[in-house]
């Protein structure tokens, strides 16, 4: 017991705060280090015993998961959202690392996924795919809140399109604000080409993936959300029941109750009417949630999802709360359809989303 070393790290782009604690919780070292690959292998390789480390999942997380996993016996990619001990008390370098290292020997961190190599190109890919398609928006709306800043009508697309350009210009009276428009648009321009360009290739990459035939026959995803699913899971493995993906996708109820017992005489009775919100889970990831949102605008409106969604209309549940159902009842057919390796086939859509379920 007394081999085991527990490190905690405090990371930032020039210097690494360090904290080894043993088994019982005695400090072994602190240090400061740089950020470094040849500073962090020496460090790494100059404890003795059975080294478990962590650190928080930040802009390094991957690039150092990678290069410390083959030195130790455990590496643990901590969520930072879920530290409550490090907002406590005094706050540094230094300190977070020693909360750190207690954290890990106590075994009170929340690991997040970084298991998954083979998407890491793809991951990349969706992530440059998104901002580009953010960074589009914002100059579309920047033409528009120019046209509108003169008093110009402009709904619509229309003033999106190059063979209207001139006509568009043409409406803007003052030189300066013409010229100020002729970049905008050529800047969207670029954004469009490039856009494109890494739609292409995020689709050659998640061509290579098992799990884009399967999931590109299920309606509703087509073949820009299937590669964000791809690239977000990973690996479909990760999670043992669609109850578990849908928390991670956002779409998880949560109820919070206070209050819940009485005592009548000297017996503890549970109270008829609890005090109790719902609402959905804080803690997801934001593009899958934003994924599977919209696969649900659209399984609404088409088979076999159509049908579905008037049954729960039908029973007088609210439009935006049987889109929500909608919403998990995709990711739970799409979780059980990519696991089984099956193709999508609508007289099974009941038994492939509770399959995983029955299983788990």
């Amino acid at each position: 017991m007394n081999n085991l070393k527990y490190v905690g790290l405090d990371v930032h782009q020039a210097s690494t705060s360090v904290a080894v604690h043993d088994s019982e919780g005695k400090v072994l070292m602190q240090s400061t280090i740089k950020t470094t690959p040849e500073a962090l292998r020496d460090l790494i390789r100059g404890l003795s015993g059975s080294v478990h480390v962590t650190f928080e999942e930040g802009t390094q997380a991957a690039w150092l998961y990678d290069l410390i996993k083959p030195l130790v016996a455990e590496i643990i990619v901590c969520d930072p959202r879920r530290n409550r001990l490090l907002k406590s008390g005094n706050k540094g370098d230094r300190v977070d690392a020693n909360k750190l290292a207690q954290l890990l020997r106590g075994g009170l961190l929340n690991a997040v996924y970084h298991g998954e190599n083979s998407t890491r190109t793809l991951k990349e890919l969706a992530h440059l795919y998104d901002c580009l398609v953010t960074d589009t928006t914002r100059v579309m709306n920047r033409i528009k809140a120019l046209y509108r800043s003169r008093a110009v009508p402009c709904a619509g697309r229309d003033v999106y399109h190059a063979r209207n350009r001139d006509r568009w210009l043409a409406k803007l009276s003052e030189p300066g604000v013409c010229i100020r428009a002729t970049f905008l648009y050529q800047e969207l321009d670029q954004l469009r080409q490039l856009r494109r360009d890494a739609k292409n290739g995020m689709l050659k990459e998640a061509r290579r993936s098992s799990g884009f035939k399967i999931l590109l026959r299920l309606p509703a995803l087509g073949p820009i959300r299937v590669p964000q699913i791809i690239a977000s899971v990973g690996s479909p493995y990760r999670f043992h029941s669609k109850r578990q993906f849908w928390a991670y996708c956002g779409l998880a109820v949560v109820t919070r109750s206070s209050d819940d017992y009485r005592f009548v005489g000297s017996v503890v009775e549970r109270r008829r009417r609890v005090v109790a919100t719902r609402g959905l889970n804080q803690n997801f990831n934001r593009r899958l949630k934003r994924v599977f949102k919209a696969a649900a605008l659209d399984g609404a409106s088409r088979e076999p999802f159509l049908a579905h969604y008037q049954k729960l209309i039908a029973k007088g549940i609210r439009p935006e709360l049987a889109r929500l159902t909608l919403a998990r009842k995709i990711a739970a057919v799409a979780l059980a359809v990519w696991k089984k390796g099956d193709e999508f086939v609508e007289l099974k859509l009941g038994s492939l989303s509770s399959s995983l379920s029955a299983r788990s």
